[in-house]
């Protein structure tokens, strides 16, 4: 049930021809509350679609009542008339749903420049016809709506002591840079304390938890959707974990394995099964972490491969094969420690890719 696993909530997936397949491509999720709390993270990046612009408008005050979703086509970079779409998709969904357009939030995805009249009637279209089709089950039907490349749904479920947390998910690539195209939606009728910052919509139920146990039943959640994501990756096939230890900071820790996660000579070699350590100092040598590269440490897939800047066990003792990869960078600075995750570089993806638009 997913993102209406908790209590208040409801949801639905419909298609309306958005996307060639013909496939569900418009979601709605629905708070019925009493409580409309909703907090939202969004892309970094600069370069923004119509439905970022809106949604970072309207959660500004912390409710949110309902979320628009589609696939098929982003929105993005239409201009002020893709804008008038986001807004017009609000108008109508508040408008079905007895809710101020202010408080709807819209998620679109797809090909960049998408979003002509064409595509305004349809989503306009899915919009009524996802109202019609709320039901509490409906979770299922709306994580279907919302994929692209995916090849499965992504959804994820945590129940106990006293709370619900539910959530979905989709992109099967391109979730980096600052999170480029994912959608996630993650709903929960817990009640946390007035001092903490909500991390979902919040439902129906009013049982005051603890925010320490919610917050780890909500990385469980948002951990699992993020498995989810880098196992459907688009093309890949290796799985990468990258874990930075005794880091001088997290921030150094992140900085260190994100730089290796998008080292496409890195990524490269894991595809064809080398242990190329030499690519991962390398990667680590253009941070501005803490850290002597004569002093550093790599293990691959439990082999220590490199100690103090230099080759330790022989690459032939790794095994690259399995498709779980796992790389431990310790930098010998500290206590902070810090896991990416990613995937390798495929033929399969570079091709996927070059063809997407088409």
């Amino acid at each position: 049930m997913s993102v209406t696993a908790a209590q208040g909530f409801e949801a639905s997936g419909v298609a309306v021809a958005l996307k060639s397949t013909g496939r569900p491509d418009v979601a709605v999720v629905v708070n019925r509350g009493p409580l409309k709390v909703g907090a939202a993270v969004f892309t970094s990046n600069r370069a923004k679609a119509n439905p970022i612009l809106w949604s970072q408008q309207a959660v500004a005050d912390g409710v949110v009542e309902a979320i628009v979703l589609n696939s098929g086509g982003a929105n993005c970079f239409t201009g002020s008339f893709g804008f008038q779409t986001t807004h017009q998709t609000a108008e109508r969904a508040g408008e079905l749903l007895g809710v101020s357009a202010g408080d709807v939030l819209v998620c679109s995805t797809g090909l960049i420049g998408s979003g002509d009249e064409v595509f305004r009637a349809k989503v306009l279209e899915g919009v009524e016809r996802g109202v019609a089709a709320l039901a509490p089950d409906g979770g299922d039907d709306a994580a279907a709506a919302i994929m692209t490349t995916d090849t499965v749904p992504k959804t994820a479920v945590h129940v106990g002591d006293g709370r619900t947390i539910g959530g979905m998910a989709k992109r099967a690539g391109m979730l980096a840079p600052g999170p480029a195209t994912m959608l996630v939606v993650i709903t929960t009728a817990a009640v946390l304390a007035a001092a903490q910052a909500d991390a979902a919509l919040r439902g129906a139920t009013r049982v005051t938890l603890d925010p320490a146990g919610f917050t780890a039943a909500l990385r469980e959640v948002c951990s699992d959707l993020a498995r989810q994501l880098q196992g459907d990756a688009e093309g890949a096939s290796h799985d990468i974990t990258i874990e930075v230890v005794h880091a001088a900071s997290e921030s150094d820790a992140v900085e260190v394995g994100r730089s290796v996660a998008r080292n496409n000579l890195f990524k490269a070699a894991v595809f064809g099964n080398d242990p190329n350590w030499g690519r991962v100092l390398a990667a680590i040598g253009t941070t501005d972490a803490q850290f002597d590269p004569y002093d550093v440490d790599v293990w691959m897939n439990g082999v220590r491969v490199c100690t103090a800047g230099g080759p330790d066990r022989p690459r032939d003792d790794v095994d690259l094969t399995p498709r779980a990869t796992h790389v431990v960078i310790d930098l010998r600075r500290g206590d902070a420690t810090a896991t990416i995750l990613t995937n390798d570089l495929t033929h399969d993806y570079v091709h996927e890719n070059s063809a997407y638009s088409s």
